[in-house]
């Protein structure tokens, strides 16, 4: 997507990079996703590992000399649903205390979805041809589920008005496979989550 000018908007990913400084994690995070000398990580693995390279340079900008176990819990605080609101209020204390703009840094936490994005727009990185037909092989796999159950569904139903347990009426069956994602709770047809890399909720 172009601005008024006609230049590329730059994406979050890119304007965070700039922010904090964190020269070489373009080539990182593109090399660890497509698995280049190891084993691939995965989009919403790479948008933590990001998310903990943000906090650890907002730290170390305030003066702070934090270990990766640390930053860790600092993250997590901040972030996590299960954690309890005291916890949460307690730790932005302590980092605003520290010199951390604590809803600065926040606000500039990424999704999986940003890093995807950043990586096939912006650094034209694309996944070996096996791993999409991985994926689309699987939601093959779902359509051809849903409609071996639509069928069946639509016999026993035939069955039952034949064997009079059931009104004699034109009976159309839908079999809508769904996912609702345990976090934010957005609904999505399963192929149209597996085809967006999964819920993009913060």
């Amino acid at each position: 997507m172009a601005d008024e000018s006609g230049r590329r908007r730059r994406t979050k990913v890119e304007r965070v990079i700039d922010a904090y400084d964190l020269d070489g994690w373009g080539e990182r995070l593109e090399a660890a996703w497509l698995g280049e000398g190891r084993e691939r990580t995965s989009l919403r693995d790479l948008a933590r590992e990001f998310n903990l390279a943000v906090l650890r340079a907002a730290l170390r900008e305030a003066g702070e000399s934090p270990i990766d176990a640390d930053v860790e819990s600092t993250y997590r605080i901040l972030t996590d649903d299960d954690v309890s609101r005291s916890d949460e209020v307690r730790k932005r204390r302590e980092l605003e205390r520290a010199g951390v703009d604590v809803d600065g840094v926040l606000s500039d936490v990424v999704t999986h979805q940003a890093i995807h994005t950043y990586l096939t727009d912006v650094r034209g990185a694309e996944l070996d041809r096996d791993e999409e037909d991985r994926l689309d092989r699987k939601r093959e796999t779902i359509q051809r589920l849903a409609t071996r159950t639509q069928v069946v569904t639509a016999s026993t139903l035939d069955e039952l008005v034949q064997a009079d347990l059931l009104t004699e009426r034109n009976y159309d069956v839908f079999v809508d496979v769904r996912a609702v994602c345990g976090r934010c709770g957005t609904d999505y047809a399963v192929d149209d989550l597996v085809e967006r890399g999964g819920c993009d909720c913060e």
